[in-house]
């Protein structure tokens, strides 16, 4: 690591962060020395976060359909830390299957956490960061926003949005000294599959069908710790034998 590029002291905003993947970057960055502000729609399940950290946290229940509630969470970061160095956007949510046997309501409300939640929480942390004249965004996105996956054609329109979100923002961002990027894992064996028993998260593992939320957070570390002169725009990860 770039120990000019330290995350130690650093204060990270997750969204999603009560569980699998944000969960995992929570404890990641929370190890390295950051400071991190933590929000999902759970504060039970937060506080139960909390419990598993080494380093300093704040929680906010965050539910990112709700702009007021992005917001609160910004401030509430900026109140007790006085900044934000690093955003992780994380919170989303999945559904599958035959388009047209799906509940359009289902769609449009993953619509809304999955895209509008990530530009609430990038146009807040923003705000803060420009000034600041350094910072780093990173976007939860997948595999099926580099290709059109015909079995989740919802999640994959959603997360394809999310790449030309990201890559729109970059261009936008060059020369401020904030860099985004997005990290976009195929199978990741967590609650999202109602996968949460170790011995099946270790089978997937062993055989190389899917991968362990730490994985990606150990991604999202290194897209965090790069020398500043670097962006990591996209970062896409997969099981050695997902065959996709």
């Amino acid at each position: 690591m770039n120990l000019n590029n330290s995350l130690n002291g650093k204060v990270a905003v997750i969204t999603g962060a009560s569980s699998g993947i944000g969960l995992a970057i929570a404890q990641d960055l929370s190890r390295a020395g950051a400071k991190v502000v933590l929000g999902a729609r759970s504060m039970e399940k937060l506080l139960e976060v909390v419990k598993t950290l080494s380093g300093d946290a704040l929680t906010v229940p965050t539910d990112v359909t709700i702009t007021g509630d992005v917001e609160n969470l910004i401030e509430s970061a900026i109140k007790r830390f006085q900044r934000i160095d690093i955003l992780v956007a994380n919170a989303g949510i999945y559904t599958g299957g035959d388009f047209v046997d799906g509940d359009i309501e289902v769609f449009t409300k993953l619509i809304d956490t999955n895209v509008n939640g990530v530009m609430r929480a990038i146009k807040g942390a923003l705000v803060h960061m420009l000034p600041q004249g350094t910072g780093d965004i990173i976007v939860t996105s997948s595999v099926s926003g580099h290709q059109a996956i015909h079995w989740e054609p919802a999640y994959s329109a959603s997360k394809h949005a999310i790449q030309s979100l990201v890559h729109g923002i970059r261009r936008q961002l060059v020369g401020t000294g904030v860099r985004i990027g997005a990290v976009a894992p195929g199978v990741v064996l967590n609650d999202i599959w109602q996968i949460t028993d170790a011995a099946s998260i270790e089978k997937g593992v062993d055989e190389g069908t899917g991968m362990r939320s730490e994985d990606v957070a150990d991604a999202v570390n290194f897209m965090l710790t790069r020398p500043r002169h670097l962006n990591i725009r996209d970062l896409v990860l997969l099981p050695i034998n997902q065959k996709i």
